[in-house]
């Protein structure tokens, strides 16, 4: 049998073990901001022209507290015809990721890739049911490869350093 001291020496080993363990949690999930512009209403509703949409996409992260970060991923879609608005939907969807004991190459790729992942099925649900409430048919936003658009970003980056080295 062990001594008490032990047992105690050997929980302590074990916890200090586990706090230095890599750890990934989903804290919240937010809609950071939303907005919907219907500037020419209500004329658009009773044109008969197909509008184009085009759709804008970014992401940013910040460090909340040591070990906690805000991802945002935001969209913009624009709705026209020739070129009057029919309608303007923005929404930021957020979330707070706890992130810890991770090496800092791997904290950028979960940042920029494993978060917005994350966020993007609420991001588009958010667009399609504020298109919807507007009178519109329902935006719906085509699945994105975000750890491709982070390789496409890490390449021009790469490209701008190496183009403004040689000059």
């Amino acid at each position: 049998m062990l001594p008490l001291g032990n047992i105690m020496a050997e929980e302590q080993a074990v916890a200090q073990d586990q706090d230095n363990q890599p750890g990934f949690s989903i804290e919240k999930i937010y809609v950071k901001d939303i907005s919907l512009e219907i500037p020419n209403a209500p004329q658009v509703f009773i044109q008969r022209e197909a509008p184009q949409v085009g759709i804008e996409l970014s992401n940013s992260a910040s460090a909340v507290e040591d070990g906690i970060y805000q991802v945002l991923t935001t969209v913009t879609v624009t709705s026209k015809v020739e070129d009057k608005t029919v309608f303007l939907i923005e929404v930021a969807q957020a979330g707070i990721f706890q992130i810890r004991n991770v090496p800092q190459e791997n904290l950028e790729i979960i940042l920029s890739v494993t978060c917005p992942n994350i966020l993007f099925p609420y991001l588009r649900e958010a667009v399609s049911d504020i298109s919807t409430r507007a009178g519109f048919p329902p935006v719906l936003l085509n699945p994105i490869n975000f750890e491709a658009l982070y390789a496409q970003q890490k390449q021009e980056q790469a490209a701008q350093t190496n183009g403004s080295t040689t000059h």
